[in-house]
C-alpha cells in the first residue's frame, strides 16, 4: 500500500495512536494527530513521537475542538480503540467519505508473516500471553501485540515472513478493521460487557464475532461450547470451528473432565493433562483459557508435546487471579482485572475457602444480581469502594447478602 505524501489523520495520543502515527510517517505520509482532549500537550505528544521514531517528528499535532477544514485532502483516518466509531468527528468523516481504520487495520496492511487473533469477553490477555509463550518457545520470530498493551504497530517493522503474531484483540478494535485476516482466531466468550461503548448486546456480538470475518474454510476459529453465544456462532462461522468445553464430553475438540483435559479427535480421546498437578493457573475459567490456548497452537502447527511443556511452567498474568501471598494463614489474590460481572463469577467461584471480597469501581452499566448469587455462603465480607459500591450495596441487600457482612471504603488502606 502506497502512502507517500497523503494526509492521514490519527485520532488518539495514546500508545496505539503514537504508534499508528509511527508507523505513517515511517511509510512516507503526512499524519496529522489529533485529540479532542484539549488538556493534552503538544509539545509531549511531539516528543513522544520524535523518540518512537528516532528522529523530529513531521506530523501536525492538533488537540481540543476538531477543526472541519481537517478533512480537506484527507486520504485516511486511523481511530485508536479509546475513539468511539459514533463521535461527532468520525460521523463527520464517514459522511464526507474518509476511510475509517483503526490501529489493528493499519498495522495488518503492513505487517508480514501469520497473525493468531485471540478476543472474548474475558480470558483474553491470559490466553494470550499462554499461547504468546508456547509460540515464542517453538518459533524464532513471534510478537504479542494489541489490546495486551504492546502496539501491534510498533512491532510491524520487525517482521519478516516467518513471524507469527499473537494478538489480544478488542470490541473497540474489531470495529474498525477491513481486511484484517488472522490464521487461526478464537473468541474464548461473550457476556454482558461494554455497554456503554456498543449501545446493545447486538452490536457487542457482531463486533467480536468480526474477528472472523476475512476467514475461510482453510482457517482456524476456536469457540466455547458452554457459552451460547459463541456455540450457536459455530454453525455460521466462516472458519473451520474447533469447540472446548469445560462441562462435557466432545466428539471433536477439547474438554475437562474427571480433573484431567481431553482432546478427542479422529474418534478417540486422549488425557493431555491434570489441571492440578499440570498447571499453576486456578478455576475453571483459566481451564478454559487453557483448552483455548492448545486449540489455537495446534491450529497454528505446534506439536502437542511442545504446547504441554509450556503449560506446565506457565504462571498467572498480573492482576488475574494471581496469587500474591499468604499472610497469617490468609491467602491473599489480585484479581483487579475482572472488571465485570462475568470475570468477577470466575474469581470467586475460584477460591476454595471463606474469602473477603473487595469490590467495586466505575459504572460501566453492569448488573450485580448474578455475581451476588454466585457468593453462595462463600463470601463471608463484602467490602465496597468506588462509583458502583451503592449500587452493588443495594443488589447484595435484594439477594439476601447480610447488611452487617457489608463494608463501604474510601482507599485501598
Amino acid at each position: 500500500m502506497d502512502i507517500t505524501g497523503k494526509k492521514i489523520l490519527v485520532a488518539g495520543t495514546g500508545i496505539s495512536g503514537i504508534g499508528s502515527a509511527a508507523l505513517l510517517e515511517k511509510n512516507g505520509a503526512l499524519p496529522i494527530v489529533y485529540d479532542g482532549n484539549d488538556k493534552i500537550m503538544p509539545e509531549e505528544v511531539r516528543e513522544k513521537l520524535s523518540e518512537k521514531l528516532g528522529a523530529p517528528t513531521k506530523a501536525q499535532i492538533i488537540v481540543g475542538a476538531f477543526p472541519k477544514e481537517l478533512t480537506d485532502g484527507l486520504a485516511l483516518a486511523v481511530l485508536s480503540p479509546g475513539v468511539p466509531t459514533d463521535a461527532d468527528f468520525v460521523i463527520y468523516m464517514k459522511e464526507h467519505g474518509i476511510p475509517i481504520w483503526g490501529e489493528i487495520e493499519l498495522a495488518y496492511r503492513f505487517a508480514k508473516g501469520r497473525v493468531l487473533a485471540i478476543t472474548g469477553t474475558n480470558g483474553k490477555t491470559t490466553t494470550t500471553s499462554l499461547v504468546g509463550q508456547i509460540m515464542q518457545e517453538y518459533l524464532d520470530s513471534v510478537y504479542i501485540v494489541g489490546n495486551i498493551g504492546n502496539p501491534y504497530t510498533d512491532a510491524v517493522p520487525l517482521m519478516t515472513e516467518d513471524t507469527v503474531s499473537v494478538a489480544e484483540i478488542s470490541s473497540f478494535q474489531l470495529e474498525t478493521i477491513d481486511q484484517f485476516h488472522p490464521q487461526v482466531s478464537a473468541i474464548l466468550n461473550i457476556t454482558p460487557d461494554h455497554l456503554n461503548r456498543h449501545h446493545t448486546m447486538e452490536n457487542y456480538i457482531a463486533a467480536k464475532e468480526a474477528v472472523t470475518k476475512n476467514q475461510t474454510k482453510t482457517d482456524y476459529c476456536i469457540l466455547n461450547y458452554e457459552n451460547e453465544y459463541t456455540r450457536e456462532f459455530g454453525s455460521r462461522c466462516p472458519a473451520t470451528v474447533i469447540y472446548f468445553s469445560s462441562a462435557r464430553r466432545l466428539e471433536s475438540g477439547l474438554y475437562y473432565e474427571k480433573d484431567e483435559i481431553w482432546l478427542a479427535k479422529d474418534n478417540t480421546s486422549r488425557p493431555l493433562l491434570n489441571v492440578h498437578t499440570d498447571m499453576n493457573l486456578v478455576g475453571l475459567c483459566n481451564i478454559e483459557n487453557v483448552m483455548a490456548a492448545i486449540g489455537i497452537s495446534m491450529s497454528a502447527g505446534v506439536p502437542i508435546e511442545n504446547i504441554l511443556s509450556t503449560i506446565k511452567r506457565f504462571v498467572a498474568v498480573e492482576h488475574r487471579i494471581e496469587y500474591v501471598a499468604t499472610k497469617r494463614g490468609v491467602v491473599y489474590y489480585n484479581d483487579s482485572k475482572a472488571t465485570n460481572t462475568d470475570a468477577a463469577i470466575q474469581g470467586i467461584k475460584a477460591m476454595d475457602k471463606p474469602t473477603v471480597l473487595i469490590g467495586g469501581g466505575y459504572d460501566k452499566g453492569s448488573e450485580y444480581d448474578d455475581w451476588i448469587q454466585c457468593f453462595e455462603g462463600k463470601v463471608k465480607k463484602l467490602v465496597l469502594i468506588g462509583q458502583t459500591r451503592e449500587k452493588i450495596a443495594e443488589c447484595a441487600r435484594r439477594c439476601g447478602f447480610p447488611e452487617k457482612d457489608i463494608i463501604f471504603a474510601d482507599t485501598f488502606a
